[in-house]
């Protein structure tokens, strides 16, 4: 953990406010109805200011416009408190830029977990962000960035960063993109782990034929769209798919380069692999993968899949995020450019979609 203008951190102190916390968000909470990403953050940031039993226990700061002018400005509580030993940190703002984002972290030292809203504002810009922010959050060591589907997700990676944060004390930041649509996927037990690693398995269809069968993976609001595309596939046009939720596409791809770095390094050792590799396995199916930011943020997986990789996002079709239609369509593309299936039948998508 490193030190900060705010005095000194105290692994101790923090990790015993932080295990408060999850145990106070964690008690009496085993089962929610679906909620959205936002409506979650919402909840848990009343939780540890209401709650009596973590009072004083963490710093939650509103800084977005969806609480108004009336709220908190920026990180006061941060600089003016005479308690100047680190404690668990829930910022919650609405960031369009790199910039502004930089200014968030830099404020408190680069440490916390960082609720970004933006997306439910109205912009210009696909997911409420200039094309800078996800690029700066993919190639920034000190972020671990998420764009979590569902209100489950969202619980689990809070719950996560309380943990490796304050209770492990590693350094860095947490930054998760918040939609307010509630949909799922519900976040099983066995799925939580993976999750947290970047990606798992939601549905598979079938039975149907072998040779016609993809893997769709998606990612925050887009993931709606990419289940409605399976949909499509499975009921026009006979194509299997294996549905996957990717809360982080940048984890995904620093751990398999990670892997693959230390496989080049150390020749005669055994292997390792990554969680992405184990997730997608020797399949040959093409991989078609999602998100409502621009295309650079899911093209981080390509070099790493062996399989006929097609990235998708803003702009990758048209100006917006990519539509159930065009994931369906292009679904039917990357199986007849394997030879699986006619490129008639893209043709005809194209036509019965409307998409030209």
């Amino acid at each position: 953990m490193t030190s900060s203008r705010f005095g000194s951190p105290s692994p101790s102190h923090a990790g015993q406010a932080a295990r408060a916390c999850i145990d106070c968000l964690t008690l009496g909470n085993p089962a929610t109805p679906a909620r959205s990403p936002l409506f979650t953050v919402m909840e848990i940031a009343n939780t540890l200011e209401l709650e009596r039993s973590v009072a004083n226990q963490a710093w939650v700061v509103r800084n977005n416009a969806r609480q108004g002018a009336s709220t908190r400005i920026s990180a006061w509580p941060l600089r003016f408190s005479r308690d100047t030993r680190e404690k668990p940190l829930l910022y919650l703002h609405s960031a369009h830029s790199s910039a502004q984002l930089c200014a968030v972290s830099a404020e408190s030292a680069r440490r916390g977990i960082f609720c970004n809203d933006n997306e439910t504002l109205t912009t210009s810009w696909p997911k409420g962000a200039d094309p800078s922010l996800p690029l700066w959050l993919a190639n920034n060591p000190d972020c671990l960035p998420f764009d979590p589907a569902s209100g489950d997700e969202t619980r689990a990676i809070v719950l996560d960063a309380l943990h490796r944060l304050y209770v492990e004390g590693q350094p860095g930041f947490y930054y998760l993109a918040l939609h307010d649509h509630e949909q799922g996927p519900r976040l099983g037990a066995q799925d939580r782990g993976d999750a947290l690693q970047g990606m798992y398995k939601v549905a598979e269809s079938g039975p149907l034929d072998a040779s016609l069968r993809v893997r769709l993976l998606g990612a925050g609001q887009a993931f709606e769209e990419v289940r409605q595309a399976a949909a499509l596939l499975e009921q026009d046009w006979g194509v299997a798919s294996q549905l996957w939720s990717c809360p982080s596409y940048t984890r995904l791809a620093r751990e398999a380069a990670a892997a693959e770095r230390w496989n080049r390094l150390h020749p005669e050792a055994a292997k390792r692999s990554a969680h992405l590799m184990r997730c997608l396995g020797h399949s040959r199916d093409p991989v078609l993968a999602v998100t409502g930011y621009g295309q650079a943020v899911t093209d981080q997986l390509r070099g790493f899949v062996k399989a006929r990789f097609v990235a998708l996002g803003a702009g990758s079709a048209t100006s917006r995020s990519p539509s159930r239609h065009w994931i369906a369509t292009l679904a039917l593309k990357a199986l007849a450019d394997e030879q699986r299936l006619p490129t008639a039948k893209v043709e005809q998508a194209l036509q019965r979609y409307g998409l030209r």
